[in-house]
């Protein structure tokens, strides 16, 4: 019984094709213009798309301009500075500790500020290979006591 490697397949699934559809009436500039405005408008990438799939009915933006949201914003310098899963990860982690401040004796919540880091730690190792973040970026860990799990 391997129940538990069973996972659901909830989720949405990519076009198939990498042509635009044939609903999509937008030209590349028109959706390029939007992704800027959107962007100034301060919204992130994943939002970008998001909005452009539910209001515009862009289903995918790499098909219709050839570029991905933020190859896009990257060439007019709206990129943020730190990417965005790496961004939510320090959020989320940060929010995990205000939790470990107020409930300290909360220890699956400390195991699971260390397996967010360890995920920050390696993306951040990952994007100094790549060029995306400075060699002298750091991220300062929580400092918090490592705990045996019996």
């Amino acid at each position: 019984m391997k129940r538990s490697k069973e996972k659901g397949k909830s989720h949405s699934t990519r076009p198939a094709g990498m042509e635009a559809p044939k609903w999509v009436n937008y030209k590349p500039e028109d959706v390029e213009n939007l992704v800027i405005n959107l962007a100034r408008r301060g919204f992130s990438p994943s939002m970008i798309g998001i909005v452009l799939r539910d209001q515009y009915g862009i289903p995918l933006v790499k098909t219709v301009c050839g570029k991905t949201i933020t190859e896009i914003l990257r060439e007019n310098n709206l990129s943020p500075s730190i990417p965005e899963d790496l961004n939510n990860l320090i959020k989320r982690a940060e929010r995990v500790k205000r939790h470990l401040e107020e409930h300290p004796k909360d220890k699956s919540s400390r195991r699971g500020l260390q397996l967010i880091e360890s995920k920050i730690w390696r993306l951040m190792k990952y994007y100094k290979a790549k060029g995306v973040l400075p060699k002298d970026w750091k991220y300062e860990f929580s400092g918090f006591k490592t705990v045996k799990l019996r």
